[in-house]
């Protein structure tokens, strides 16, 4: 199935900069991203590329500028969420006493707008088994980011966010994510990925963008 919600761009970000107490973090950040690619941006530990993520899905506000993310202008004032995004950020939260099916259930009940069956195709898409009643705490770190995968396309959104996704990842499924990446860029999804690793972005990504000392290029 293909995505048909996507005139104009994914996420457009104008001249937008943000600190983080008295340091300034982001300087006049501009990115547009279009539906159907997918950006990686890379840089340093702590050089903004979470908080940039952050920014654009309306998880922090800009200080100054302007993020339209699916549409949607970002800011304290406009109210909502956004229904259409999918997000891995930062060490993915969940209840350590519950199953991961349990988990995305859960997450589910927020918008209302999938069930069992998309749960558990997420889940097999990212090689975890939705019958499997282990909880969440008896999880190895590679399958706890590939449940923080799973709960990010889950619902099929057309704009991803993914912040170092790769990390902790068992090795045998990395290229396997990465496949899964290129297949959903194929249909029409819009998709954002963070990393300090050059190669990793360079196997998957359409453009590859820089952020250095608060600067993006």
């Amino acid at each position: 199935m293909f995505l048909t919600n996507t005139k104009g761009y994914a996420i457009e970000v104008t001249g937008v900069r943000k600190s983080v107490g008295s340091n300034l973090v982001l300087k006049n950040i501009d990115l547009v991203v279009q539906y159907g690619e997918i950006v990686g941006i890379i840089g340093p530990n702590a050089s903004g590329k979470t908080l940039l993520l952050r920014l654009i899905s309306g998880l922090a506000y800009p200080d100054a500028g302007k993020i339209v993310t699916g549409g949607k202008t970002i800011g304290p004032q406009k109210g909502g969420t956004l229904a259409d995004v999918g997000v891995l950020i930062e060490t993915p939260g969940f209840l350590p006493h519950l199953s991961g099916k349990d988990n995305l259930r859960l997450l589910a009940m927020l918008r209302g707008k999938i069930g069992d069956e998309e749960i558990d195709a997420a889940m097999e898409r990212v090689g975890l088994n939705p019958t499997d009643r282990r909880p969440v705490k008896a999880y190895s770190l590679g399958m706890r980011q590939r449940l923080g995968i799973a709960q990010a396309i889950m619902e099929s959104p057309s704009i991803i966010l993914l912040d170092e996704p790769t990390n902790s990842l068992d090795p045998e499924y990395s290229e396997s994510f990465l496949a899964m990446l290129r297949e959903l860029r194929d249909r029409g999804t819009a998709i954002v990925m963070t990393s300090h690793e050059l190669e990793e972005v360079k196997a998957v990504a359409d453009r590859i963008l820089t952020l250095k000392n608060g600067v993006l290029s």
